[in-house]
């Protein structure tokens, strides 16, 4: 009789449904599970907190399509990884998280690190369970990757008891299900695709916006070829970009607003109608707006603006229905219409503005200079992690991107914490691959204060990420030393200081140096040209460069604010 344990049962079955990457914080009960998975050939990926790790795992799975594993303990660590469960299910990411559970004999009795796992995960995935017994682990695995990448992709959560870690049984009484195999491809229906041609060649504004749904489903090729049929003008959301590159002649990212205001049919490809864009409510659309709804998912469908053309499906077969009978058609929206030029107007005043911005030469910098130098350097295939307020958003329309899913930023849940991991799970990708690709993380320096410490990370496993942090002493906004210095003088600085105000300058270059990466320290123009072509030349240790920028620097004025708030 061959005895295996729990452990080995585990990973085992992860690797029968072909999950490459575990990232986690191992200790009892479950330090026995990632050795496992390496012994399985699974690659694991020690972090320094579960949130982080989960960020990381969850990223995978969007970038692959594949679910990675977010590995943790008991208790207070599963409860760290739910803000990284939640994130996933809100970007609809897929990601397995794992959790060491207490002993089952010793429920209810005040166990170590005893919490309800599985009731508390319900809030935050598509599906959560713990095996009954050590013979259902390959049965609960394989339905949390079927769950977690059908449908609308999302999270999922596999509980195990620390009793059943190193418990054994005979294999020979075990089953394990063949691969999930990749998710079934849905087509809308004829009468939709009929309804929808129709209505983009009535329209005299058409719009098309491509969203992260679009770059999952991996609908580059199609969505090329409908811009390319049609002549639309297209708008990217902010994890869309790179489906289509931002220079493209048709993108009109530089007329977000008037894009949005002016458009009389929306082609939403693969977005939601959400916050991030502004729910499809006047005044940022026009009220007799109509909208072409491609989506996954029914229950998305006419979500807060009533869609006169439903089309439930995937994003690239749904756009391949739509091509083939705009080709029937030869149907192509004039080059030459008033929308066009108003377009093109609106474009080249807000480039004007931002170049202005972007040139000035005082000291400190401004977001612009930064932004626009660091630009000039990115090679063009780079992966670029973003995150922050400013530093984010202005970012979207500066720092372009030319490939699909090369950009990961706060999303869906606009969550802050999510860089470091995002880009330890893109360099580690490209490592594997040996793509010579590089991933750059561009962070407030607020935001990099969340998940500092995965620097380490970056070190340990050798992965030659380049950081850059903006660092203007603050949230949205700081002070400068001397400011910091007149209220320090005045007393008691909890009761002075700006609740968004962070610590003058601080040296974060110096975290990276503690581990062994590289540092730099910027506050000119040739410095920051400098620093990140040495970056760029560094292919075996991470970097991170410390952008010191004017503390009261802001985003150009805007026609509407960035987050629409209801008057209701």
């Amino acid at each position: 009789m061959e005895e295996v344990t729990g452990a080995q049962l585990i990973a085992e079955a992860l690797k029968a449904q072909n999950v490459e990457y575990v990232f986690g914080i191992v200790g009892v009960p479950i330090i026995e599970v990632a050795m496992a998975a390496q012994a399985a050939g699974i690659k694991y990926v020690g972090m320094r907190n579960e949130q982080a790790a989960c960020y990381a795992a969850s990223a995978v799975g969007y970038l692959t399509g594949r679910p990675a594993v977010c590995l943790v303990v008991s208790g207070p660590g599963l409860i760290h990884a739910l803000g990284g469960m939640a994130n996933a299910n809100m970007n609809c990411w897929p990601v397995i998280v794992i959790g060491g559970s207490a002993d089952q004999n010793q429920e209810t009795t005040g166990a170590f690190q005893e919490f309800p796992q599985v009731e508390a995960c319900r809030l935050y995935s598509k599906f959560s369970a713990r095996p009954g017994s050590l013979v259902m682990i390959p049965a609960v695995v394989e339905k949390a990757v079927r769950s977690c990448i059908y449908g609308r992709p999302g999270a999922c959560y596999i509980d195990i008891p620390g009793d059943m870690v190193n418990a054994r049984v005979d294999r020979k009484t075990i089953r394990f299900p063949s691969c999930c195999p990749p998710p079934p491809v849905s087509l809308a229906s004829n009468h939709e695709i009929s309804k929808a041609v129709t209505m983009l060649k009535q329209a005299q504004r058409p719009l098309l916006i491509i969203g992260k749904g679009a770059a999952y489903s991996r609908a580059e090729n199609e969505i090329k070829e409908l811009v390319e049929v049609s002549g639309l003008p297209f708008l990217p959301t902010p994890m869309g970009k790179g489906v289509l590159p931002d220079d493209h002649p048709n993108c009109v990212a530089a007329a977000r607003s008037r894009a949005l205001l002016q458009a009389d049919v929306v082609v939403l490809l693969g977005a939601r109608l959400n916050w991030i864009l502004h729910f499809g409510f006047p005044p940022r659309f026009s009220p007799d707006m109509k909208l072409i709804q491609v989506d996954i998912c029914a229950e998305e469908l006419s979500n807060n603006v009533r869609a006169t053309a439903a089309l439930l499906g995937d994003v690239r077969a749904v756009v391949s229905q739509l091509v083939e009978l705009l080709r029937l058609n030869t149907w192509l929206y004039p080059a030459d219409t008033e929308w066009w030029t108003n377009l093109k107007e609106k474009m080249a005043s807000n480039a004007r503005i931002s170049k202005a911005l972007s040139l000035q030469n005082t000291l400190p910098m401004n977001y612009y200079t930064a932004f626009y130098h660091i630009a000039e350097l990115l090679p063009k295939d780079c992966v670029i992690v973003s995150e922050g307020a400013n530093t984010m958003d202005i970012g979207r329309t500066m720092l372009l991107n030319y490939l699909p899913r090369r950009r990961l930023d706060a999303g869906t849940f606009g969550t802050m914490g999510v860089g470091l991991g995002f880009a330890i799970a893109a360099a580690v990708l490209e490592k594997a691959q040996q793509t010579g690709r590089r991933v750059v993380c561009v962070e407030g320096d607020s935001a990099f204060g969340f998940s500092g410490m995965e620097v380490e990370t970056m070190c340990r496993y050798k992965l030659p990420i380049i950081i850059i942090v903006i660092n203007n002493n603050g949230i949205y906004s700081g002070v400068n030393t001397e400011t910091w210095k007149e209220m320090e003088k005045m007393g008691d600085m909890t009761t002075i200081a700006p609740p968004v105000t962070l610590l003058p300058e601080a040296r974060y270059e110096q975290v990276m140096c503690a581990f062994g990466g590289s540092g730099y320290l910027v506050r000119t123009v040739e410095e920051l040209c400098t620093a990140l072509q040495q970056s760029l030349n560094e292919t075996a240790t991470p970097s991170l460069i410390n952008v010191l920028i004017d503390p009261s620097s802001d985003r150009k004025q805007q026609e509407f604010p960035w987050l629409t708030r209801s008057n209701l």
